[in-house]
């Protein structure tokens, strides 16, 4: 790493080479609140059963990104401006309803006021928040675009690759190392590593775990951001949290229930499906999910299948395999080594059934797909989770409608909100 590279970043003791000691400045690695040590880098409580042999405690919360202890500062080199650039190449039009999000975040900007944007699935969130991307980073500034799963991620970065020229840096676990840049991707975890380097942060997908409900990440957020940077939030289901905010009007607050291709959200059905873990465990399917497979295989449209348990998942794509051998069918989850390969297999259409876990409920996007949620009754699927798999259907221009079905044995509390909310979103409309 050049010594450029460390601005903004937050560094251990360790961390701190010889031709930068001349440059750091020292922050303290702990402070004090209602009378308790926190971490300076994640925000968490001392726990005293974390006790080194001299008598220091350390932070076990964020022990990946290097070890913070109480007899030693964390260090950092003050973030410094980018060179003025003109970054946006998109040649994409905004809808009517787009440009007007477009605008009210640009505004939020000029009046140094945070956000949230509350749009449904597919109404075209990212393409929302270029050209405010673009004036923090045309301007010299830095922005973070966050989100609490490496594969929103990842195809964050690929879009935003072709979209924009300044130099991007994605940052997740399985990363390359970083390097400094104005656009940064990341998970939220790796805000941690940064101290006030950002001008904005945007938050993606702020209902997603492990982001929600997360102190410690709130922390990392709150730490990254320049004290006088602004964080806007995206999401498609709202947070308790930020709808307190919202009405106490610490947070401003735009809508958009209109999907960019105009057209309403598809609304579940609902099917009642009996005997299907059974039939797993006993080796085969039930016959009317294999005959409603069969027959959505005629249509020649993809499948995307969504289970909430890994082994049983697996079990249930080997039976299914078995009973259509002509399908190229393929199953991923978060232990997937060759999750970003399958799925991009399956958005070109060499595979036609994908099996996932909950991996794939949000920040993906598949052409014409048709959905179905086996055991939708279980407790994995939230509110917010099955409308946010509800959101993979209708994206498309050529194709706004399709199948979305929740098989269940029992229907929820989380499935009858889910589908009132999908309908109240769909009798708003608009801006």
């Amino acid at each position: 790493m050049t010594q450029e590279d460390y601005y903004g970043r937050l560094l251990t003791e360790k961390e701190v080479t010889e031709d930068l000691r001349d440059l750091v400045q020292a922050i303290p690695a702990f402070y004090e609140d209602r009378g308790k040590l926190h971490c300076q880098r994640c925000g968490t409580a001392v726990d005293e059963r974390h006790l080194l042999p001299n008598g220091a405690y350390y932070c076990r919360e964020c022990l990946i990104f290097g070890r913070n202890q109480t007899d030693q500062d964390l260090y950092v080199i003050a973030q410094q401006k980018f060179p003025v650039q003109s970054s946006l190449i998109w040649q994409g039009q905004l809808t009517e309803y787009q440009r007007e999000v477009s605008q009210a975040l640009l505004n939020a900007l000029d009046q140094h006021e945070n956000i949230l944007v509350h749009a449904v699935t597919g109404a075209g969130k990212t393409e929302m928040i270029y050209e405010t991307v673009a004036r923090v980073v045309d301007q010299g500034g830095a922005v973070a675009l966050v989100s609490p799963r490496i594969d929103v991620c990842k195809e964050l970065y690929v879009r935003l690759q072709r979209d924009f020229s300044c130099d991007i840096v994605l940052l997740h676990g399985e990363s390359e190392p970083y390097h400094r840049a104005p656009l940064v991707i990341a998970t939220v975890h790796q805000l941690y590593k940064f101290y006030e380097a950002f001008d904005l942060i945007l938050i993606d997908e702020v209902d997603a775990f492990p982001y929600v409900d997360n102190p410690s990440l709130y922390h990392a957020v709150a730490k990254a951001k320049k004290p006088d940077g602004l964080t806007f939030f995206l999401t498609a289901t709202s947070t308790n949290t930020l709808d307190k905010e919202v009405k106490s009007g610490r947070l401003k607050q735009v809508h958009l229930a209109r999907r960019f291709h105009g057209n309403p959200l598809v609304v579940p059905q609902t099917r009642w499906l009996s005997g299907l873990n059974e039939g797993i465990t006993k080796g085969h399917l039930p016959k009317p999910l294999l005959h409603y497979i069969q027959s959505q295989r005629q249509t020649g449209y993809p499948l995307l299948i969504f289970f909430p348990h890994i082994e049983i998942g697996q079990q249930f794509t080997t039976l299914l395999q078995e009973a259509l051998p002509d399908q190229a069918i393929g199953f991923v989850s978060s232990k997937t080594e060759e999750r970003a390969g399958l799925v991009d297999e399956f958005r070109q259409k060499k595979l036609d059934i994908l099996v996932s876990t909950t991996i794939l409920e949000r920040g993906v996007t598949f052409p014409c797909v048709d959905v179905i949620v086996l055991w939708a009754n279980h407790r994995l699927y939230t509110r917010s989770s099955l409308v946010q798999i509800g959101g993979r259907v209708g994206r498309s221009m050529d194709r706004p409608t399709g199948d979305l079905i929740f098989f269940h044995d029992g229907l929820t509390k989380a499935i009858k909100q889910a589908i009132r909310e999908i309908k109240d979103m769909n009798q708003k409309g608009g801006f």
